[in-house]
């Protein structure tokens, strides 16, 4: 069995000293199979879990790999969610470490200001993995429990959208917004800002 401690480790020796700097140097099938080799272990997992109800959901850093990619430990409140986004030309890999969260997973519109085309909608249990990057589509994430958080580990390779940004869409105009990257709630499991912050 793998650890928490063990997947983040193997995370980054699959990176390797160059690959993660640019999207097509990343073995996504290999990340992804690291990911689902893991069973999910609140007891490994909780000390990143900081959640802040005041958000739909709180982000807390795990790891950088050097520099090379997030790993994230993601909270989501109670039937909340994203918006609609891409993923700034990168690999995004996402299990359930709790509960279970909705994906709508929408084409890439083929001029600014189409109508988005919903692709599908997909429910995700806890231990479940799925990919997407931006040559597959755009997509939304949501807790599909209405009183219940869900928990979720991500792994965004290379690191561009927290580096450099991302682009948001309405889903009815297709109107395109650019985000610039905002700040972790926690990082390697300490809180990164003065908000009261309580564990799952």
């Amino acid at each position: 069995m793998t650890t928490f401690k063990e997947l983040i480790r193997d995370i980054g020796d699959a990176l390797g000293a160059t690959s993660g700097l640019d999207s097509e140097e990343v073995d996504h099938r290999e990340l992804i199979s690291l990911m689902e080799r893991y069973s999910s272990d609140k007891t490994e997992w909780l000390p990143y879990a900081f959640s802040d109800a005041s958000r739909n959901y709180t982000r807390n850093q795990v790891s950088d790999t050097n520099k090379k990619s997030n790993v994230l430990v993601i909270v989501w409140e109670p039937g909340r969610g994203s918006p609609i986004h891409d993923h700034a030309n990168a690999h995004c890999i996402m299990k359930i470490l709790g509960g279970s969260l909705k994906e709508t997973l929408y084409g890439q519109p083929q001029r600014e200001g189409d109508k988005l085309k919903l692709a599908k909608t997909t429910i995700y249990e806890e231990n479940q993995v799925t990919y997407i990057s931006d040559k597959i589509g755009l997509h939304k994430v949501e807790n599909a429990s209405l009183t219940d958080r869900a928990v979720s580990l991500h792994l965004y390779t290379p690191p561009h959208a927290h580096n450099y940004g991302f682009n948001l869409f309405d889903e009815t105009t297709g109107k395109k917004s650019y985000v610039k990257t905002t700040a972790f709630y926690s990082d390697h499991g300490r809180v990164c800002d003065n908000a009261v912050s309580a564990r799952m």
